[in-house]
């Protein structure tokens, strides 16, 4: 059975830091891309980064970058996502996802796989 079970969400003020992490079983790990989604109310489902387990190459949509760092520790199939710098506008429901033989060049929610059940994090003002 797979299972993409995500934690370390929660309520952080502007400026401040968490790390998200995903901790993924039931299929084979190297063969997969994790990415980060997020979905805000009233919002399309956003793809933040992701990852590949086969290469390590990454993607970061254009507004989290600099800020975000996506890893992966293969030891433990799990995928981390420390978010620094958080505004305001970070604040939604995150989900971790998985793609097989996933690019890294761009994130199509409608190409990934599995899904987490998703993790609030809110960014007060």
């Amino acid at each position: 059975e797979v299972q993409l079970v995500e934690s370390g969400g929660g309520l952080v003020q502007a400026g401040g830091s968490l790390r998200l992490s995903c901790a993924a079983s039931g299929f084979t790990w190297d063969d997969y891309a994790i990415g980060w989604f997020r979905q805000a109310p009233g919002k399309e489902r956003e793809g933040v980064s992701c990852i590949s387990n086969a290469d390590d190459s990454t993607y970061y949509t254009d507004s989290v970058k600099g800020r975000f760092t996506i890893s992966s520790d293969h030891a433990k199939n799990t995928v981390y996502l420390q978010m620094n710098s958080l505004k305001p506008e970070d604040t939604a429901v995150y989900y971790c996802a998985a793609d097989k033989y996933g690019s890294t060049w761009y994130m199509n929610p409608f190409e990934y796989d599995y899904w987490g059940q998703g993790t609030q994090v809110t960014v007060s003002s």
